[in-house]
């Protein structure tokens, strides 16, 4: 079992190679570049405790300065490693961030390691748009992603571009760089 300070390495590479190295969020690279992604780790094993981490990990993100954490990833390595456990967790946090009335102020998006999309097989490279090394629900602020927004052309672009060159790469390819992010090694591509 991976320690936490491993579980956050593996995730940061995973931000820095896949996400930021694939521009699959091209505004990952902002943050990333000033350090202000924030990482929190659960190491609860049921969904009770790993709901009650991330309304903790949401309350500290909340009110974090946002110069410094401009965006989050909560971990959790020991708990919903079923994709379907984990989707139906997802209700929940759509459900507390309505009664806190954060709607508006914050998202969570979804990454995991079996994400798998309702329209998509599950061997479709599309998937590893939202696949992760771990299952990890990310804290985005709305004020944040808008200002993002203002100086990016064409956002709604971004998942179709995605897409093909994730089609392109392959499955085989982006398990690799996913396998050799958990073994610190190089990808290479075949």
């Amino acid at each position: 079992m991976p320690t936490d300070a491993e579980v956050i390495a593996v995730t940061r590479r995973w931000v820095a190679e896949i996400v930021v190295g694939l521009n699959l969020c091209p505004f990952a690279h902002q943050p990333l570049k000033q350090g202000t992604i924030s990482y929190r780790l659960s190491r609860a094993t049921d969904r009770e405790g790993v709901y009650a981490e991330l309304l903790q990990a949401l309350e500290a993100f909340l009110h974090a300065d946002p110069r410094e954490e401009a965006t989050g990833l909560f971990i959790c390595p020991d708990a919903l490693a079923d994709f379907a456990d984990y989707n139906d967790f997802l209700e929940l946090t759509d459900a507390v961030l309505a009664e806190a009335d954060l709607e508006g102020w914050v998202q969570i998006a979804s990454f995991h390691p079996g994400y798998c999309f309702a329209d998509a097989a599950p061997d479709d490279p599309a998937n590893y748009t939202n696949r992760s090394p771990y299952p990890m629900f990310h804290f985005i602020r709305e004020e944040e992603l808008a200002r993002a927004l203002e100086h990016y052309p064409n956002p709604e672009a971004i998942p179709e571009r995605n897409i093909a060159l994730l089609r392109e790469l392959g499955t085989r390819a982006m398990q690799e760089r996913l396998d050799a992010l958990r073994t610190g090694g190089a990808h290479e591509p075949r």
